[in-house]
């Protein structure tokens, strides 16, 4: 016989049986058919559903509101290592750009430039992107380096 999915089993004992509660005193557990004395538990329908008292009912009931969720969409990130690979020196840098070399996913959403990684390219013109404070300081430097020499 082939192993298959439909004739799978577990071995023998290794699956305990389910105890059968409620099924009368023949079941082998005495005269309160293995459910104790008295109580909620005791009764059918008591097990998963116990009634909850009071306000834990409208708390249980009611939906979590936690944390914040910020209606702006998130900036897409590129970083300087990106643009080395994909832009030539005197390049402008744009979100259309951006989206032709497929380092973006959309135009829609914000872009945002990170300083990861050392601007190789000199002369680039950056419109209608955002910039960290790194970038900026990079940028300024590499100008200043450009107008002593």
């Amino acid at each position: 016989m082939s192993l298959s999915l439909h004739n799978l089993k577990p071995n023998k004992k290794s699956v305990k049986k389910k105890k059968r509660v409620g099924r009368g005193n023949s079941s082998g557990t005495g005269t309160y058919s293995g459910r104790g004395i008295k109580g909620q538990r005791s009764r059918s329908g008591g097990k998963n559903k116990l009634k909850r008292l009071g306000m834990r009912q409208v708390i249980f009931a009611t939906p979590k509101k936690k944390g914040f969720k910020s209606g702006r969409p998130k900036n897409q990130i590129v970083n300087f290592i990106d643009i080395n690979k994909h832009f030539k020196d005197g390049s402008e840098i744009s979100p259309k750009a951006l989206l032709k070399v497929r380092l973006i996913d959309t135009i829609k959403v914000p872009v945002k430039i990170l300083g990861k990684g050392k601007l190789e390219i000199k002369n680039l013109k950056f419109v209608g992107v955002k910039m960290s404070a790194s970038v900026k300081e990079k940028i300024k430097g590499e100008s200043k380096k450009v107008k002593k020499i």
